[in-house]
């Protein structure tokens, strides 16, 4: 039976550069980026990888950009040494040019072409191969492995292709035969999805793969091993998070990048909180598509509302309708907080919650390997 220990720490005061190259433990800062996507991980080694950069528009590009480099300084960081896009919607690439003024970016790791028509097209062809010229530009292509000191970095689905069995997978996954299909765009299954091991610690960051690429990496006998911690989750969103792949990986614990009024959604949280072994799941932002029925607790969401509303609805809400009459989200431009976690190569690992202090540790389970 697995051990978890719970403490209230203080939160981390920035670290130097010297103190940046003493580091014992995988560190992964999910960054607060409303509801898109920044994700930065710093090696032992201090070499780091950030995948994507937060939204589009002026002020979110500006914001976004802002909140990664809190994180880059908090880690003691002079450069991103990797770079991946994982496709080309706004809510992914949106923060990179403001984020390369800021800071030297050595290597820009993509799909390749864009797919989608509109604003990842513009930015594909007009604005992304200037900001690659300043380093080395690599297309992704399953089996490639970024080389890190002491992590094995595995890319395990770009362009729509999918790796090879890892190691430690090929297990029958019963899960396939109920599976429901749906994909709803071009560029989400075409994401570059990443497969990352720091000693007995396993993580992985699935992009925005769709139910249909879920499958096509699970089914009928997964080509990923379990996990200790599943990242990002496609922001919570039910065009993803099938239990063909929840329930198979198996991880301990979640980390899920959505936004107030984006993610958390009904379907997704029956299927993690169901998966085998399942413990944890923290969230980046109260959903209000989750309303009471299917939330967790506030301990483990690292951004609420700016305006509380007079009573947190019991019904999740539903998503609104998509398109160019869609509301905006509500704004959230005031203090924003990342959840950071550290590894051992033991495959001990704490999550730490920037807003309110609360870390848990969850010591190595069974599957540690």
């Amino acid at each position: 039976m697995r051990a978890s220990l719970v403490c209230l720490l203080a939160l981390a005061l920035p670290v130097s550069a010297s103190a940046a190259q003493n580091r014992t433990t995988l560190d992964i800062y999910v960054v607060d980026v409303e509801g898109g996507n920044g994700t930065l991980f710093v090696t032992p080694s201090g070499e780091s990888v950030l995948i994507d950069t937060g939204n589009a528009g002026d002020l979110p590009a500006k914001r976004d950009a802002g909140r990664i480099m809190d994180a880059v300084r908090d880690a003691g960081l002079t450069q991103i040494d990797h770079l991946i896009l994982t496709h080309y919607h706004g809510d992914h690439f949106g923060g990179m040019a403001e984020l390369a003024k800021q800071i030297p970016i050595r290597e820009f790791i993509d799909h390749g072409p864009n797919m989608q028509p509109g604003a990842g097209a513009d930015f594909y062809d007009k604005v992304y191969p200037q900001i690659y010229a300043t380093g080395k530009h690599t297309v992704a292509k399953p089996g490639d492995r970024i080389a890190l000191k002491g992590v094995d970095w595995r890319i395990v689905a770009s362009n729509g292709e999918v790796t090879n069995s890892l190691p430690g997978a090929g297990a029958r996954n019963p899960e396939c035969a109920n599976f429901q299909a749906i994909d709803n765009n071009v560029e989400d299954p075409l994401s570059v999805a990443s497969y990352i091991s720091f000693g007995k610690f396993h993580t992985v960051h699935l992009g925005d793969l769709t139910r249909n690429m879920e499958f096509k990496l699970m089914c009928p006998a997964t080509r990923l091993p379990p996990v200790d911690l599943f990242l990002g989750l496609h922001h919570g969103q039910d065009s993803s998070n099938s239990p063909v792949m929840d329930h198979a990986l198996r991880s301990r614990v979640g980390i899920m990048n959505n936004g107030t009024r984006k993610g958390g959604e009904p379907f997704t949280m029956l299927s993690i909180h169901s998966a085998p072994g399942f413990e944890d799941l923290w969230q980046m932002h109260f959903s209000l598509l989750s309303g009471q029925e299917y939330t967790v607790p506030g301990l483990f969401i690292a951004n609420l509302l700016d305006e509380p509303s007079a009573a947190m609805p019991i019904a999740p809400m539903a998503p609104p309708s998509p398109g160019p009459g869609a509301p905006p989200p509500p704004a959230h431009n005031g203090p924003a907080y990342w959840i950071k976690v550290s590894a051992l190569m033991d495959g001990t690992f704490t999550v730490t919650n920037a807003r309110n202090g609360f870390s848990k540790t969850y010591l190595p389970g069974p599957r540690s390997n």
